[in-house]
């Protein structure tokens, strides 16, 4: 799919959801916890790759963290600045962070490549792999499925990925996973959450 197809689309309906996901309370708290303690692992910064509006930049800033959330999505980084006039925010993808090698301690990509088709799902990884230093962390939510397959997603198809294929994929990018969870958040779709560390380099 298209990046230009999937920006498009959220571009379309970005004031309904600034409106239904621009604060942090619409996570549930298992997940903010998940994450707040992944993240209190790193000192050094951390991207929010795929920020939206900005609400897991500025939870994890008001943590003490530091953090900048990336987007392709114009839409999206306005309404970050204009709610969270504080935090950091720039315009940018999965694909291309505008990060130097080993600049950042940790990438979180919430639901962020959940529109990446599976045969496309190596290049943002590769490039999470490139901005992190050795050691440095990723974390992932994603859909979990017992298919890797498409399906009618709200915005624009998205896909579900099995745990221990997504798991692969993150490995043969440099990673070691470090951590794996699932669970049923509806009587269609499970939500996943994976953790993994950069390897050093060979």
């Amino acid at each position: 799919m298209r990046a230009t197809t999937v920006v498009e689309a959220y571009a379309a309906r970005s004031a309904e959801y600034v409106e239904r996901f621009g604060q942090i309370e619409s996570a549930a708290a298992d997940d903010r916890r998940s994450v707040l303690t992944w993240a209190r692992q790193y000192a050094g910064p951390i991207l929010d790759v795929g920020c939206g509006p900005g609400q897991w930049t500025r939870y994890l800033a008001e943590h003490g963290l530091s953090v900048t959330g990336i987007d392709p999505t114009p839409e999206f980084i306005a309404a970050a600045r204009r709610h969270h006039p504080d935090g950091s925010f720039r315009l940018g993808s999965a694909e291309h962070l505008g990060a130097r090698d080993g600049e950042v301690d940790g990438v979180l990509a919430w639901y962020s490549l959940i529109h990446t088709p599976p045969e496309e799902i190596d290049a943002p990884l590769a490039e999470f792999a490139r901005c992190l230093r050795p050691g440095g962390g990723l974390a992932i939510g994603f859909f979990a499925g017992e298919e890797c397959a498409p399906f009618d997603h709200a915005v624009v198809t998205a896909y579900e990925w099995p745990v221990e294929l997504l798991a692969s994929r993150i490995e043969a990018q440099g990673f070691s996973v470090t951590g794996a969870q699932a669970r049923v958040e509806s009587a269609s779709r499970t939500h996943g959450f994976m953790t993994a560390r950069r390897r050093p380099a060979q």
